[in-house]
């Protein structure tokens, strides 16, 4: 099966190659929404101001986050480079590597997220019920950066090695968990947006925990060794040099949304939420561009591995045309099912504004959605 796949993104129709592993890494990725799009629609029938707290929070744990994306990018673009050239044995070191620093730094970020929490709302612009419920999520949501950390590093080793199956099933497992726990912990046992996010953290441990399980299966052809483990500082410059770019961009993106919330916050509970809901909705919408430019690192990583650095630069222009397809197509479902999507999306109708600032600014962000696919 692996070698058969190997076989396939070296020498096989690009298309076919590229929809391939982009398919599930599509559903993958949509998954992961979902997790934020479950709760912020939970959250929401309990009224526009527990959502909009949820929203105005949640680019201040995707910056966290930011440092475990730029490691997954780093460990799909080298790993799959060292599969590509044959290279498992040093493939196992650099698995050990990566999965050793995504926890050790997700709990250090962790730890300090749960303390400065309330003070990171408070320098948001938080105040009244933006600053209570904010700050309940958030904390609670610091909990969960080990498993996110520990599954993107999971998702790099299996994506590595073209599986982009197995991380899409476990995603997918995980998130009917959390829609099942999100209205048992909202409502039955009334713990309101504290419940949204410990359904979150739940949801995930038991993914992180599984995934854990399958990449120490001897199977793995990159499984890693703890044996005498200490770490490499070489392995870890080519790390933080391969990743570093992406955490960067993924924070420079986080960073900017924490500025703007600030600002938006203080035009109303109406606009925040109008805001939060339209901006998970079109990132759902993104996600099979975003998919296709997941499945290119694994593609272009193997093939300059094996030395085809004219099949790399050909899957790069395939890929922009199936993304810039896609990101058109985006843009067209979203100003035909604008108001349709803002309706069903945003449940609690106590505010109207709400539905009317968020038709207003889809109108407008529908028109990004091809050069964002691009930016991926």
């Amino acid at each position: 099966m692996k070698s058969s796949r190997k076989e396939l993104i070296l020498n096989g129709n690009i298309y076919r190659v590229l929809l391939t592993l982009s398919i599930p890494l599509m559903v993958n990725s949509m998954i992961q929404t979902m997790y934020n799009l479950v709760d912020g629609i939970w959250v929401s029938k309990r009224s526009s101001v527990h959502f909009a707290a949820t929203s105005f929070v949640f680019p201040v744990n995707f910056l966290f986050i930011a440092l475990g994306i730029g490691l997954s990018v780093a460990g799909t673009s080298i790993l799959s480079q060292l599969v590509g050239a044959g290279r498992e044995e040093l493939g196992r070191r650099y698995t050990t590597r990566i999965i050793a620093a995504s926890v050790l730094l997700s709990v250090v970020f962790a730890i300090i997220g749960v303390i400065l929490s309330p003070f990171i709302v408070k320098s948001m612009g938080g105040t009244g019920d933006n600053l209570k419920y904010g700050n309940i999520y958030l904390r609670i949501t610091f909990l969960e950066l080990p498993f996110i950390f520990l599954f993107f590093s999971i998702n790099s080793i299996k994506n590595a090695q073209g599986d982009t199956l197995t991380p899409t099933i476990l995603s997918g497992i995980s998130a009917l968990m959390n829609m099942v726990l999100d209205p048992i912990f909202i409502f039955t046992f009334g713990w309101g947006v504290a419940g949204a996010a410990w359904a979150t953290v739940l949801s995930r441990a038991l993914l992180a925990g599984y995934g854990a399980k399958l990449i120490f299966d001897r199977s793995n052809i990159l499984r890693p060794d703890f044996k005498n483990f200490r770490f490499d500082k070489s392995i870890l410059d080519e790390i933080i040099r391969v990743g570093l770019p992406a955490t960067i961009g993924q924070s420079g993106a986080a960073f900017g949304f924490i500025i703007l919330n600030g600002f938006i916050v203080s035009y109303g509970t109406a606009t925040m939420a109008a805001f939060g809901m339209v901006n998970r909705i079109t990132s759902l919408i993104m996600q099979p561009a975003m998919g296709i430019g997941a499945a290119l690192t694994a593609v272009i990583g193997q093939n300059i591995g094996a030395g085809k650095i004219d099949r790399s630069r050909e899957s790069f222009n395939k890929a922009s045309i199936l993304t810039l397809a896609m990101g058109l197509v985006g843009c067209i479902f979203l100003l035909i099912f604008n108001e349709r999507l803002v309706n069903f999306f945003i449940q609690s109708k106590d505010d109207p504004e709400v539905i009317r600032q968020g038709i207003t600014y889809m109108a407008y962000v529908a028109f990004t959605m091809p050069l964002t696919g691009m930016f991926s």
